[in-house]
């Protein structure tokens, strides 16, 4: 039976390894290597994969990416040192600053309870998290970890072991999302919306 030459299976195989990448798509993706990018694309491209390796660690403060000590978040003294939102990877991090809404710290938990995924709480960051919170400065945790099964075990962990601190304690809303119909909205989500409406 026929197969590619060696260096282009090699490739495939290694985009294939990808998640979220079949074998089709490692093929078109290593096609497009091949047939679309020069060579000076190419190794700009295994550069930038090399120097991410190389460069990003995790910030000893908030324990999110970056490639300075602490990151750019925690060394800015014009963002509000009193708040701390809590998420669950650096994504979430980009997400909640795309708002331009929260002026505050972040910690980046590295994860969630997960026991289908084998992830307690000791595969967390919380000792990290738990740590700061011995800073006189923070006055308010904010729970922003996603609102499925695992993310609210997260919120309800955290909660319990953060509210005898006497740091006031908050959870973003969920609820029907802008531009929702009520009428597709499923009842998890309608009883959210209902139990975390606020005055206007």
């Amino acid at each position: 039976m026929y197969q590619y030459a060696e260096s282009l299976t090699r490739l495939i195989e290694q985009f294939a390894c990808l998640p979220g990448i079949g074998p089709k798509t490692a093929q078109r993706l290593s096609f497009y290597v091949l047939n679309n990018m020069s060579e000076q694309q190419v190794k700009v491209f295994a550069q930038a994969l090399l120097a991410v390796k190389k460069n990003i660690t995790t910030c000893p403060v908030c324990c999110n990416l970056t490639d300075v000590t602490p990151c750019r978040i925690c060394q800015d003294e014009q963002r509000n040192h009193t708040q701390i939102c809590v998420v669950e990877e650096a994504q979430d991090v980009i997400a909640i600053e795309k708002t331009r809404e929260y002026k505050g710290l972040y910690h980046v938990l590295q994860g969630r309870i997960s026991p289908m995924e084998g992830k307690g709480p000791e595969d967390l960051k919380i000792k990290e998290l738990l740590a700061r919170l011995g800073d006189a400065r923070v006055k308010e945790v904010v729970l922003a970890t996603n609102p499925d099964v695992e993310g609210e075990t997260t919120a309800l962990y955290l909660a319990k072991l953060i509210k005898p601190l006497e740091v006031k304690l908050t959870r973003i809303a969920h609820g029907v999302p802008v531009g929702g119909d009520l009428e597709y909205a499923d009842i998890a989500t309608l009883t959210r919306a209902l139990s975390g409406r606020r005055e206007v």
